[in-house]
């Protein structure tokens, strides 16, 4: 009886141990593929109002604007010039292998060029200044040259317009648009400046063309809702209501 109790707790310890080894050979993995995964993650944002200038790895580029994002892999970026984009931001790309944007919205994909795109909710827009663009969704298949731009919503390309400056006016301090839905431009007003608005009792789908400043709030609400015909003010819950004259 000695014996078989010996051998028991043997067995337990054994089983103790062989269970321990394998939780502590996990926790090794683990932290293994975090250091060679985890850690290579670049990740650069922007707060509200804020324009930030990075340089890649490359050389390259990239302007973000007001509340976004972008991502890269540090490990993995001499085989795969690759970011990932939540909001806007300018690029400027050395030449060299394929460089690809990939947000939700779509992909753009470059050999080295200057190019703006937007891609915030279900609106994407990519505006190529020079050399030349690849665009691409589920749906659709564009090539830009310098002066092109197209416009993608819910899925659908809806316009491809002409566009006379050199770069995007949002890194000069004012934010401009063509022919948009007012609901994008309210949305680029609250992502510009540390206001929240009150649309109930308006049609955003109102088709606007202009622009406004991104440095004094009172300038820009001017700007976009005289030329809308709407009323604004601001209530005690620091929301602006929006309202038809």
């Amino acid at each position: 009886q000695e014996k078989i109790k010996h051998k028991s707790k043997a067995r337990v310890r054994k089983l103790y141990v062989s269970w321990f080894t394998s939780i502590a050979a996990s926790i090794v993995l683990f932290v293994g593929l975090y250091s060679l995964l985890g850690n290579n993650t670049v990740l650069l944002n922007t707060s509200t109002g804020e324009h930030k200038n990075i340089a890649l790895l490359d050389g390259s580029e990239v302007i973000l604007n007001s509340k976004s994002e972008i991502s890269y892999n540090k490990r993995t970026w001499k085989k795969e010039r690759e970011v990932t984009l939540k909001g806007e931001a300018y690029f400027k790309v050395q030449k060299g292998s394929t460089f690809t944007v990939k947000t939700i919205n779509g992909y753009v994909t470059v050999l080295g060029t200057q190019f703006n795109v937007i891609s915030r909710d279900n609106f994407f827009e990519v505006v190529c200044y020079e050399g030349k663009v690849s665009v691409k969704n589920n749906i659709n298949s564009v090539i830009l040259l310098p002066g092109n731009s197209v416009r993608v919503l819910n899925g659908e390309i809806i316009e491809n317009h002409q566009v006379k400056q050199q770069s995007p006016s949002w890194i000069l301090g004012e934010s401009t648009f063509k022919s948009i839905p007012l609901k994008y431009v309210i949305n680029a007003l609250e992502n510009q400046y540390d206001v929240r608005f009150d649309r109930s009792l308006i049609d955003e789908s109102v088709i606007y063309t202009g622009s406004f400043n991104n440095k004094n709030l009172e300038i820009a609400l001017a700007t976009v809702f005289k030329a809308t015909n709407i009323k604004y003010k601001m209530t005690t819950t620091n929301i602006i209501l929006l309202e038809n004259n």
